[in-house]
């Protein structure tokens, strides 16, 4: 009887040791990050919701499980470039949660009429107890995302963040810093298709191991000098589709857009 109590206290210590920290948490996915494997966008997964409850502008009004922000569709012409600048925030706990939570604020071409490959950059930034983290990152979907290297990003950084379509298959993904004076960028190309349908500024709750990632508190995201190159021309947000995020039946956002900016405010905690 001794002995068995002995093994059962044993096993449980072992069980306790086992159980990462929420710092250690943090460093394992900061070292699973270094893979570039790990991050990944999708497309919007929009909530069917009536229209009565989209608000008075429900013709510009959407709700998704992953995305909150301005997404301006084509008509005759094709999004050639976007653009935007937004101050990386001090990502929270959300009220009531404790662990590791994250977001992503992007700007890309593609992803929301048309889902099959989406050209983006942008920053995540994680919150773990007193710890935060931040990855600046390109994407084309559906890879996965990919970390910048050399680049160093802080809560209060201004960013700069801009695609470009060079083809419907190659184009840029490009970050500037304007604190460290840092630019970054990457070249695409022999990728999967471009629609070059949308043009968009997201706040994302993005996916690691195929589920999204438990939810950041982000305050409020603020996309300046917001505006999307045409195949003629140019576009800014104020005619774009609003899209805020619900789960769980709550809506987690409240977004705006007017001008060349785009507002993206946390408001689920």
């Amino acid at each position: 009887m001794f002995a068995a109590t002995l093994l059962c206290q044993i096993l449980l210590a072992t069980a306790a040791f086992a159980i990462p920290t929420s710092k250690e948490r943090l460093a394992q996915r900061v070292a699973r990050r270094s893979s570039g494997l790990t991050h990944q966008g999708r497309p919007n997964q929009v909530v069917a919701r009536p229209a009565a409850e989209a608000g008075s502008n429900s013709t510009h009004a959407e709700f998704s499980s992953n995305w909150s922000g301005a997404v301006l569709v084509a008509g005759s012409n094709t999004f050639k470039s976007v653009t935007g600048t937004f101050t990386v925030p001090t990502p929270k706990e959300p009220s009531g949660s404790s662990g590791t939570h994250s977001a992503s604020a992007w700007v890309g071409i593609d992803g929301d009429t048309c889902g099959s490959a989406i050209l983006q950059t942008g920053v995540d930034f994680t919150v773990s107890g007193s710890s935060t983290s931040f990855d600046a990152w390109f994407e084309w979907f559906p890879d996965f995302a990919t970390d910048f290297t050399g680049f160093s990003v802080r809560s209060g950084d201004s960013i700069t963040a801009t695609v470009t379509a060079t083809s419907l298959t190659g184009g840029t993904a490009t970050l500037v810093n304007h604190r460290s004076g840092q630019t970054v960028s990457h070249t695409f190309s022999g990728q999967p298709a471009l629609c070059q349908e949308n043009a968009e500024w997201i706040v994302e709750d993005f996916e690691e191991g195929s589920s999204l990632v438990p939810l950041a508190n982000w305050g409020t995201v603020t996309f300046t000098g917001a505006s999307a190159g045409l195949s003629s021309g140019s576009e800014g947000p104020s005619g774009a589709t609003i899209i805020n995020m619900e789960q769980n039946s709550r809506v987690l956002t409240s977004v705006s857009a007017s001008g060349s900016t785009v507002t993206v405010e946390y408001t689920g905690s």
